[in-house]
C-alpha cells in the first residue's frame, strides 16, 4: 500500500493543480494484481454474457422491424377508423396542439410542438492526470496532478467527491434541462403521447426578453439580465462566479410527421410483434414506410457492431487483468517487466480475438441456426481450399529442385 502521500498547498485560482505522490511496494502491487484476477474474471463473464445476448437482440429487432414491414398500412391522418385497432399504421400528417407549449418558470410560450431549456451552470470541475514509474526491485511511484477550474456545465458536478473539496465547493444545481409538450398535440386526428415525441425534430433557438427576466427575478434573489439570446443570473458575465447560470430556450417548430406505430383507439403505441420486438417509429417530414423501416435496420447493424465492440473491449481488459501477475512479477527489473506487460497485452488480445467470435458464433446457432449453418461449412469451404492450395505448393517445390 501507499508508504508516503504528499500533497501541495491549496489555493481557489483557476488552473491550480494538486499533485499527489503515491509509493506503492512490490508485494502490495503484487496483492492487487492478484485481487485483479478475480475482476477479470468477471469482466469476461460479462463480456460473454453481452455479446450472447446482443446477438438475440439484433436479430430480434432485425425480425421484429422486417415482420412490420411487411404489415404495415398506411392511412389517412384526418379520421381514426376502428377497423384499425390494434394493427401497425402508418400515418403522415401535419403536427398541431391546443395551446402553446409553456415553461412556467421562466414564462416562456413555444408555438411549436416541443419546448426546451437548456441550462448551465457555472462550477468547479476537476480533471485527473497519473504518472507511473517503476523502481528496481518492483516498486511503483504514482505522481497523480488533479487540476481545478471553474467552467459552464449542464449537468451537475459534485464537489464533495474531488480530491480536494476545500475551495471548490459547488452550490445545488436549481434548474436543469427540461422539455415541455404543448397541450392536445395531435397528428391530424391521432393524440400523440410523449414516447413518439421525445427527442424529435431539430430544435430553433428561441429569443428571450424582458418578459422572462422578470419572472426568473422572482425565484431569486441574484441579479438576472439577459445577454445575447440567454437569461443570466449572476452580478457579471464578464466575470462568473461559481452558481452563476446561463439558461437558453429551444423549440421545434410545427410540421409534417410520419409515424409508425399500433393504432390504439385515438393515440399510437408500441407495436409488439411475433418476433418479440417493438416496433414504434417517427421521422420529420412525409416519409414513406419503407424507408422509414430501413433507416431503423440500419441504425440496428450499427448498435449491434457498436456492442460488440463494447463487449470485445470488456474481454480484453479481463484477460490483461488475470495475466497481470506476471508483469508485477517481472517488474523486479523494470525492462523486464516491461517486455512481459507487452506480451500479456499480445496474448490478451490473441485470446479476445480467438475467443469472442466463438461466443458470437454460439449465440449465432441459439439465434439464427441456418445462417451460422452456412457460416460455418463457408468458412470451413476456405480453411480447406487454404489447406489445399498450401499442401500444392510444398508438392511443387521437390519437383522443382530435382529439375
Amino acid at each position: 500500500m501507499a508508504a508516503d502521500d504528499d500533497t501541495d498547498n491549496v489555493s481557489t485560482r483557476d488552473g491550480e493543480e494538486v499533485t499527489e505522490t503515491q509509493e506503492t511496494s512490490w508485494l502490495s502491487r503484487l496483492g492487487q494484481s492478484f485481487a485483479g484476477i478475480i475482476f477479470g474474471i468477471l469482466l469476461i463473464v460479462a463480456s460473454c454474457v453481452l455479446l450472447f445476448w446482443n446477438e438475440g437482440r439484433a436479430v430480434t429487432t432485425a425480425r421484429s422491424l422486417a415482420e412490420g414491414a411487411g404489415l404495415v398500412r398506411t392511412v389517412a391522418p384526418d379520421t381514426v377508423d376502428p377497423a384499425n385497432e390494434g394493427k401497425l399504421v402508418h400515418v403522415t400528417g401535419m403536427l398541431s396542439a391546443t395551446g402553446p407549449a409553456t415553461d412556467n418558470d421562466f414564462a416562456v410560450k413555444s408555438d411549436g410542438v416541443r419546448l426546451v431549456r437548456h441550462v448551465e451552470m457555472f462550477q468547479w470541475t476537476e480533471e485527473s492526470e497519473s504518472e507511473s514509474s517503476k523502481k528496481l526491485g518492483g516498486g511503483e511511484t504514482t505522481k497523480t496532478t488533479y487540476k481545478y477550474k471553474r467552467d459552464w456545465v449542464d449537468k451537475p458536478v459534485d464537489s464533495s467527491k474531488f480530491h480536494t473539496r476545500d475551495g471548490h465547493a459547488n452550490p445545488q444545481m436549481t434548474w436543469r434541462l427540461r422539455q415541455v409538450l404543448p397541450p392536445g398535440l395531435k397528428l391530424g386526428a391521432f393524440s400523440m403521447p410523449e414516447s413518439l415525441m421525445r427527442g424529435f425534430g431539430k430544435e430553433e433557438p428561441l429569443t428571450i426578453g424582458d418578459e422572462q427576466v422578470a419572472a426568473m427575478q422572482k425565484h431569486t434573489q441574484k441579479p438576472v439580465q439577459a445577454i445575447d439570446g440567454a437569461i443570466y443570473v449572476g452580478k457579471d458575465p464578464a466575470q462568473p462566479s461559481v452558481g452563476d447560470f446561463k439558461i437558453t430556450f429551444a423549440e421545434v417548430r410545427a410540421q409534417t410527421a410520419s409515424v409508425v406505430a399500433r393504432q390504439a383507439g385515438p393515440t399510437f403505441e408500441a407495436y409488439r410483434t411475433r418476433a418479440g420486438g417493438n416496433v414504434e417509429l417517427i421521422s420529420a417530414g412525409s416519409i414513406p414506410s419503407a424507408d422509414m423501416f430501413k433507416e431503423a435496420q440500419d441504425d440496428n447493424r450499427i448498435w449491434t457492431w457498436l456492442i460488440r465492440l463494447g463487449g470485445c473491449v470488456l474481454m480484453f481488459i479481463g484477460f490483461a487483468l488475470i495475466m497481470s501477475p506476471l508483469s508485477v512479477l517481472a517488474d523486479v527489473i523494470p525492462i523486464l517487466g516491461d517486455i512481459v506487460g507487452a506480451g500479456t497485452s499480445i496474448v490478451a488480445f490473441l485470446c479476445t480475438v480467438a475467443i469472442a467470435p466463438v461466443v458470437i458464433a454460439i449465440a449465432w446457432f441459439a439465434y439464427r441456426p441456418v445462417v451460422a449453418l452456412i457460416t460455418l461449412v463457408v468458412g470451413g469451404a476456405l480453411v480447406a481450399g487454404v489447406v489445399y492450395l498450401s499442401r500444392q505448393r510444398k508438392a511443387r517445390k521437390p519437383a522443382a529442385s530435382h529439375a
